[in-house]
C-alpha cells in the first residue's frame, strides 16, 4: 500500500476515534464509546502490522 493512502487512514480512524469518544462522553451514549475504542483499536492494529515478506524463490541446478 502507498505509503501516503497508509496515512490517510491512520489519520481517519484517529479522527473517528477522537469524534466518537467526544460524542459519547457528551451525550453518555455508549455506543459511541464503543465505537472509538473499535476505531483506535483499528488504528493501532494498523500502525503496527508486520508488512508482508517477499516470496524467495530457491533455484536448484537441474
Amino acid at each position: 500500500m502507498n505509503k501516503i493512502y497508509r496515512f490517510i487512514i491512520l489519520a481517519l480512524l484517529i479522527a473517528a476515534a477522537i469524534s466518537a469518544y467526544s460524542y459519547g462522553n457528551s451525550t453518555g451514549i455508549f455506543v459511541f464509546i464503543m465505537l472509538g475504542f473499535t476505531f483506535e483499536g483499528m488504528f493501532w492494529i494498523s500502525l503496527f502490522r508486520k508488512k508482508k515478506q517477499p516470496n524467495k524463490v530457491i533455484k536448484t541446478n537441474a
